[in-house]
């Protein structure tokens, strides 16, 4: 018997039938009950912090995949746990990103089933395309911090600009080499299929194309044809609003950045999938 679940449960229906319990903390019992399971499988890549907070400092991105052992609950939207190289740190709690592993099997569907009838999908089915793009989003995050140099070197890794560094995710993830720079990378993005203008109509792993930097207030973007805007950065899309980029050491280097309310946001040109 799992003794800890079986206090929850006993405290919930307690405090329910005296009226006791908001629907906060009930949310927040049944989400440690959640965790007690103890063992997650991470379903979507997903960053590890050193905090649960989404400024935290990115430890490294966690790969579709790996295995983690959930050592708490902190708060309603983070887990704390460790690696299989007993790193620990804080990963979102959300469903999108991990599943629940009880008996050594997980506990929802992973994938299609051979013969089966109907959509012959599941939510976590595993397409050739995500699993490309979490190769990619893996290889950039192994850099990150490396420091930002204008028109670093194609072949090396010590530093990087923001068309190198994305060029360098596509060959360390997928042996696929883009084109040397921003414009003709977006090019390349052009010709594989359809772009958004639309920032938020992303997918995780596109790449993203920016105009040149006006100031942050949107308004000095108001009166551009970005239609004809000549790209000056790149980057890849995570998604929940954040990029993947490099564009100067005061930056932090190899950093992710989020991009609502952002000058992002305003510069932002077009954007699509270069696979």
């Amino acid at each position: 018997m799992n003794w800890k679940n079986t206090i929850v449960t006993a405290s919930v229906t307690a405090a329910m039938l005296m009226g006791s319990l908001t629907t906060a903390a009930l949310t927040g019992q049944v989400s440690a009950a959640a965790a007690d399971q103890s063992k997650v499988e991470v379903i979507w890549g997903v960053n590890l912090r050193t905090s649960p907070t989404s400024s935290g400092k990115v430890i490294r991105m966690v790969s579709k995949g790996e295995t983690l052992t959930v050592l708490e609950q902190s708060g309603s939207d983070w887990y704390k746990i460790k690696d299989a190289s007993n790193r620990t740190g804080y990963i979102s709690s959300s469903s999108k990103y991990t599943q629940a592993i009880s008996g050594g099997s997980t506990t929802g569907n992973t994938g299609t089933t051979n013969g089966s009838s109907g959509s012959g999908s599941s939510q976590g089915s595993t397409s050739q395309g995500s699993v490309a793009v979490e190769k990619v989003i893996a290889a950039g995050m192994k850099y990150m911090g490396t420091p930002y140099k204008y028109a670093s070197d194609r072949d090396s890794t010590a530093t990087f600009d923001c068309s190198s560094f994305v060029r360098r995710a596509f060959i360390d993830g997928l042996g696929i080499t883009l084109p040397a720079d921003s414009r003709q990378q977006g090019d390349y993005v052009k010709k594989k299929g359809t772009v958004t203008t639309n920032w938020k109509n992303l997918k995780r792993g596109d790449l993203m194309y920016f105009m040149s930097y006006k100031g942050t207030s949107a308004s000095a973007y108001s009166g551009v044809n970005k239609s004809r805007a000549t790209i000056t950065h790149t980057g890849i899309y995570l998604g929940n609003g954040k990029i993947l980029h490099t564009y100067s050491n005061a930056g932090g280097g190899v950093t992710v950045s989020d991009i609502a309310g952002k000058h992002w946001e305003s510069r932002f040109l077009f954007g699509g999938s270069a696979l």
